[in-house]
């Protein structure tokens, strides 16, 4: 560990650009290297080399050429998790243009806001018919896009039937075929250009551009390497979809520069068994997957599959809760090892693979960066004391931290100021120098002079049988200022017990397991939680609902 934490130093090489200096560099070395194991719920599979994905990566981005894409061209990507996302993201950093990921949940509203606040220049989409309709629906209003290619489930040259494309929409497989030779631009980027760029999942407010320049994917070494402890002969699976950041986690940067295989499951709907039944049948060996992930898979019986092969498991997206790591644990042998990080960065805090994993802590901070807990009077914290997790800079941007908010300036004022970016995430540190999450600065409920952190309260509801998954959150309440209140999915088989008796139960439960006057005096139950597409729940979607009644 301390030689982690003291000797970490990254070689920086000028002007890189991760498709040419490592997917193309691996094509060269080891061209029949198993790079991309692409599968789907149809029981389609793909097997692709890093010699292929070089070849396919050249021929899409001379295809882009063609269509006018160039150095810092705006380029948003809707391709779910079709294969053709790792191509077009190689083929864009290829040509130094600019790549934004998004969701195919997204609605004509959300694609015009995007393509206005970004200057988006084309859109590459799967021919999923909602997502065709929605971006045909925005382009009225889009003035800066030239061009619409949709990748069809098939290619062109099939007999088979094939979804019909908006009138304009270029047709991917049709048209690519015909591109000429791909000649590297003679300047491709600098190390600071911008290669990639999300807009937030957004938990409140509207989505803000998070930029990443060139080298943000050497900071995932860290993630690939040491997180994901991944190997040569490593086959890695991150349950995410493409359009949220956690997709460059798991999915292509990290994962290739190790040299890892990155396995890919394309479905339409998140099933557990159906997921387990593909790490048994593909011998997966590392598994990423935020903790909602795990809370299904462990109400399976997981006894029912062959599990021998995962070697390794990580999570991140959210705090994991003990409960959780426990049963899971129980059931392969296996301890989770937590991570955190945002959009905006790579993974800032770890439990690496030499250090012993404290259930429900984020881990120690990633070498690459300084972090620190910070007070609201600007003071830092001592062992046990809560604060904003911060990242200092006033030496040095590390490797991984994103550029700025696009186009943001009064955000970016707000949350990067006098050396240090603040990542509006509550910590506290303990004895031994881990970190423990308490949850988002607005989602701290201050009830009766008390501070209760959501994620305390959610951890002890989630050792109850019950409970599948909760969200914690504070209602205004004349007395005490705040109530916490607790949105509560239940198992199925506890679903006819939904009731007052329940409540008291829960209420009961909550008290024993922590303090109690953290008990939930509200508490609801629901079908499901509002959630992000990354999979995060969106407490403020609740807290707006209860302002409304």
């Amino acid at each position: 560990m301390d030689d982690y934490q003291e000797n970490l130093e990254f070689i920086v090489p000028e002007n890189f650009n991760f498709a040419y200096d490592v997917v193309d560099a691996w094509a060269e070395e080891e061209p029949d290297k198993l790079a991309l194991l692409w599968t789907n719920d149809e029981g389609e599979e793909l097997r692709l080399t890093f010699a292929d994905l070089k070849q396919r990566s050249d021929q899409a981005a001379a295809y882009l050429q063609q269509l006018g894409i160039a150095h810092g061209d705006m380029v948003m990507l809707i391709l779910k998790r079709r294969l053709e996302w790792w191509i077009s993201m190689l083929a864009l950093h290829k040509l130094g243009a600019v790549a934004i990921p998004a969701t195919h949940m997204l609605t004509k509203k959300d694609i015009v806001y995007r393509n206005t606040r970004a200057s988006v220049k084309a859109i590459i989409c799967a021919d999923d018919s909602y997502v065709m309709s929605q971006i045909a629906a925005a382009l009225p209003e889009s003035p800066t896009v030239e061009a619409v290619i949709a990748v069809t489930h098939l290619p062109a040259w099939c007999d088979d039937e094939k979804t019909a494309l908006p009138k304009g929409f270029h047709d991917w497989y049709k048209e690519i075929i015909n591109a000429p030779a791909f000649v590297r631009p003679e300047h491709t980027n600098s190390n600071d250009d911008t290669m990639l760029m999300y807009f937030t999942s957004g938990t409140s407010g509207e989505p803000k551009m998070v930029a990443h320049d060139f080298l943000y994917p050497l900071g995932h070494l860290t993630t690939g390497v040491f997180w994901h402890n991944l190997k040569e002969n490593s086959i890695h699976l991150t349950v995410a979809d493409t359009g949220w950041g956690k997709a460059v986690w798991g999915k292509i940067y990290g994962q290739w520069i190790a040299g890892a295989c990155v396995f890919v499951f394309d479905h339409e709907k998140f099933n557990a068994d159906a997921l387990l039944r593909q790490i048994e049948k593909y011998r997966i060996t590392s598994f990423c997957a935020p903790p909602t992930i795990y809370r299904f898979m462990i109400r399976e019986d997981l006894s029912h599959y062959d599990l021998s092969s995962l070697q390794y498991c990580t999570t991140a997206g959210e705090a994991l809760n003990p409960a959780v790591f426990d049963k899971f644990y129980e059931q392969t042998g296996i301890k989770l090892m937590e991570g955190f990080g945002q959009t905006e960065t790579t993974m800032t805090l770890g439990t690496m693979p030499w250090m012993k994993p404290k259930p429900g802590s984020m881990g120690m901070p990633n070498a690459q960066y300084d972090i620190a807990l910070m007070k609201p009077d600007g003071t830092f914290c001592e062992e046990g004391e809560k604060g904003e997790i911060v990242i200092k800079t006033d030496k040095q941007k590390p490797l991984g931290l994103f550029k700025g908010y696009y186009r943001d300036e009064e955000q970016q004022r707000k949350t990067w100021h006098d050396g240090y970016y603040h990542t509006g995430d509550v910590a506290w540190r303990d004895e031994d120098g881990y970190y423990w999450f308490e949850g988002r600065i607005d989602d701290v409920i201050k009830s009766s002079g008390y501070r209760i952190g959501p994620f305390e309260v959610e951890s002890a509801l989630m050792t109850h049988p019950a409970v599948v998954e909760c969200a914690i959150t504070g209602v205004p309440d004349d007395i005490r200022g705040m109530v916490v209140k607790a949105t509560v999915v239940l198992g199925k088989e506890w679903k006819d017990k939904a009731g007052d008796d329940l409540v008291k139960e829960l209420q009961q439960h909550v008290k024993r397991v922590t303090a109690p006057y953290k008990y939930p005096r509200i508490i609801e139950f629901v079908d499901e939680l509002p959630k992000t597409i990354s999979g995060k729940i969106r407490r403020v979607e609740i807290r707006e609902k209860d302002n409304q009644k």
